[in-house]
């Protein structure tokens, strides 16, 4: 899925790095790992500011330009939000005729970010490039300690109507989920994230659709215990992310034609 990818050069043609004023002679590698302390990630204290990941920025515009994606649902407000937006307003400038003639999508070219911390939304929109946020719809939403199948996991109250050909889990973060089941909550760093509403949203998803998910591996594992319908699973274990793709037969011709016009030759292995 990456084999082809040349993250620096990438980087540079898209300008990924002045989406956040980073120097590349400074930062180095586009494709190191930024190393994180061992409980930075699950710290509730550490309020100390991200250094874009471009390695993973990188893969996800990538992943949205290649995919010629339309729509996008992120769990999760931040960096990765702006990346989205530029891609899919790249798509838009060389794909928007085609889709408006030739494809049956009404949320198309348009990010849908949902988070729980109104304050955090509010920090991203401040610092968001003026020129991407036609591009984005950022959503607020409380998030809930609640069951699937009997099993404790976390939903939020409320996610955008939007049908994705993308969706991007890194939300919630463990501490800010409300409640508990029987005094199980996310909230401690021996707990681990456990996201379901991939697994409510799975009946309304169309073939091709892709799932990208940040690290949360038992979360992952959690979700491939529950889904119903047939997805090919891949662990890029160095770069710490899963993908999952809706592998199924198209629903009809609309469907059939947005996955000719997303894959290509590639089309065939649907």
């Amino acid at each position: 899925m990456f084999n082809d990818l040349d993250y620096k050069k990438w980087c540079q043609e898209n300008d990924l790095h002045d989406l956040f004023g980073v120097s590349l002679e400074k930062y180095g590698n586009v494709d190191k790992k930024i190393k994180k302390t061992i409980y930075g990630p699950v710290d509730p204290t550490d309020k100390t500011p991200r250094l874009p990941e471009l390695d993973d920025l990188t893969r996800l515009h990538f992943l949205t330009r290649k995919r010629k994606v339309l729509t996008v649902l992120e769990f999760g407000v931040g960096k990765s939000t702006i990346v989205f937006a530029d891609a899919v307003k790249k798509n838009k400038i060389e794909f928007e005729n085609f889709v408006k003639t030739n494809l049956r999508r009404k949320d198309s070219f348009r990010v849908y970010s949902v988070d729980n911390g109104k304050n955090w939304i509010k920090e991203c929109k401040k610092s968001f490039p003026k020129n991407l946020f036609d591009f984005v719809e950022f959503s607020f939403s409380k998030v809930r300690m609640t069951t699937f199948n009997g099993r404790a996991c976390t939903l939020y109250d409320k996610i955008p109507n939007v049908c994705p050909d993308l969706i991007y889990l890194d939300a919630p973060d463990q501490y800010s989920v409300l409640g508990d089941i029987g005094g199980i909550s996310t909230r401690s760093a021996d707990r681990l994230p456990m996201a379901a509403d991939i697994l409510v949203l799975e009946p309304f998803l169309l073939p091709g659709t892709m799932i990208v998910i940040d690290g949360r591996t038992a979360n992952v594992r959690f979700l491939m215990n529950n889904l119903q319908r047939n997805w090919t699973y891949q662990h890029f274990f160095e770069q710490d992310i899963h993908t999952l793709e809706l592998a199924e037969k198209p629903l009809g011709k609309f469907n059939k034609k947005h996955l000719e016009f997303a894959f290509g030759d590639g089309f065939s292995r649907f």
